[in-house]
């Protein structure tokens, strides 16, 4: 078997790749830099150049030739890789006729618990939606926000009495709402200092949250480990990695309990099966990211069915445009040809060969290109805010 054509797909604001062999089959895969889809979809071609005429089975080499032949890597490159590889496993699933979670050992389980995502400029917009999911049946939710979701175009300032209590009290009603049935994965979205993330994290403590994740912004791996030392509330960080070298450093710095790898980010099913085995061996738990398509929560549950560290699989209803408004359904549905839904808040995991879903024939058609523009919400004094 060999590649004969490898095709970028930019569909909304997702980014694809088909890659098409002499025998018929073909994968799919996706990119998870969807802030830069335009420097991803470039490296998507030069990778294009090095695949066609090679035999798509050796996946592992693929992977290390395209993360080594040069001194460079980083998120966009990363993405383009992660896409391939998912790409690869899907061709190779589907010319063995198995789900690829049987290459990767076989199933641990049968089906993946997941978090259906909750949006909310206002408490009582969150609390209103996250009664909704709970009433479909999630026993989890997630971006659970309690600084919410404002616009970037809203001037950001509150004294730090004010930024912490209302924040606590957000999370103490979310969790009055939810009651004990169900989990809170508490998003930060990057937007503290070290001294803020320790301060509310000791303050919604009692409220029992899931998780914390990403309460600073993630390069600092020092600087996470010291948030980690002095709360007792789990971290869960990593979707903005795209190495498995970044998981070892928080790992081996104690800076994380929950991995969030992204396997459209973090090199693939081949780079979150080694993340995974990383954070096994710490005995941390996966919680995989995935913000993009059904194509990326497939992928990811192919992986969730295979490793015994799997804790829950995001899945995503909302982010629709980029914007942070609640759905029904998971975002991009529309595009593929079957979406895994959610039943009492676990879904079945795809037993088709490979990853288990494909695109329809024209997802452009459906969803034209989108990009998204540079901008920040900006604070009072006039600087930058994370979030």
């Amino acid at each position: 078997m060999q590649i004969t054509r490898v095709t970028p797909i930019h569909a909304g604001q997702f980014l694809f790749v088909r890659i098409e062999t002499d025998t018929g089959i073909h994968g799919i895969g996706e990119a998870g830099s969807w802030g830069h889809i335009e420097a991803a979809n470039a490296a998507l071609a030069r990778f294009a150049d090095y695949l066609v005429g090679k035999d798509p089975s050796r996946i592992e080499h693929h992977w290390n030739v395209m993360h080594r032949f040069t001194y460079f890597q980083g998120l966009a490159i990363n993405a383009a890789i992660s896409a391939i590889d998912i790409a690869l496993w899907d061709i190779k699933g589907k010319a063995l006729g198995v789900p690829v979670y049987q290459l990767l050992g076989g199933p641990v389980r049968t089906s993946a618990r997941v978090y259906g995502h909750v949006y909310g400029k206002t408490i009582d917009e969150v609390l209103a939606e996250l009664e909704r999911k709970k009433d479909v049946g999630f026993t989890a939710v997630g971006h659970i926000n309690p600084f919410l979701d404002e616009g970037e175009d809203q001037t950001y300032f509150k004294p730090h009495a004010a930024k912490m209590r209302d924040a606590i009290d957000n999370v103490g009603r979310m969790r009055e709402k939810a009651g004990n049935d169900l989990d809170l994965c508490v998003e930060i979205h990057r937007r503290l200092t070290p001294a803020e993330a320790i301060v509310l994290a000791r303050g919604i403590e009692q409220y029992h949250p899931m998780f914390i994740e990403d309460p600073m912004r993630p390069e600092n791996t020092d600087a996470m480990a010291r948030i980690a030392e002095k709360i007792r509330i789990p971290i869960a960080t990593g979707e903005r990695f795209s190495t498995i070298y970044e998981f070892q450093a928080a790992l081996s710095r104690k800076a994380v309990e929950y991995a969030r790898a992204d396997l459209c980010l973090v090199g693939g099913i081949t780079g979150g099966r080694k993340v995974a085995a990383m954070a096994e061996s710490h005995n941390v738990m996966m919680v995989p990211h995935n913000p993009l398509s059904p194509v990326g929560l497939a992928a990811c549950l192919q992986l969730d069915a295979a490793i015994p560290n799997f804790a829950i699989q995001e899945y995503s209803t909302g982010f629709e445009g980029g914007a942070m408004v609640s759905e029904e359904k998971h975002l991009g549905h529309d595009i593929v040809d079957e979406v895994p839904t959610p039943v009492d808040g676990f879904v079945p995991i795809p037993n088709r060969p490979g990853i288990g879903i494909d695109l329809v024939d024209d997802p452009v058609s459906v969803r034209p290109p989108l990009s998204k523009p540079v901008a920040m919400r900006l604070h009072r004094d006039g600087s930058p805010v994370d979030q």
